[in-house]
């Protein structure tokens, strides 16, 4: 199991556009990915589970994976929602 904690950035949180990509990007993964936060856990690779967290600004979260490619996961996730998406 790989896991990496990061704080979200984006000044609108995670609404349904960058949802939608973090879940995108976590499906092309063999792991299972899942986000940890406010003392939840649920999977990344729903966009319904992710949404009802409503992750805002400041927000931190920790990403966790567990099986074949579960540090690239982890890694490429993390670089994400580092890059707020690619919003400014």
């Amino acid at each position: 199991m790989t896991e990496a904690t990061t704080t979200i950035q984006n000044a609108t949180g995670i609404h349904a556009r960058p949802a939608s990509v973090f879940v995108q990007k976590a499906s092309s993964f063999k792991s299972k990915v899942q986000i940890k936060a406010k003392g939840k856990t649920v999977d990344a690779k729903s966009i319904l589970m992710i949404m009802s967290m409503g992750l805002s600004k400041g927000t931190e979260i920790t990403l966790v994976a567990d099986g074949p490619d579960e540090a690239d996961a982890v890694a490429q996730l993390k670089a994400l929602v580092d890059s707020k998406f690619g919003e400014a």
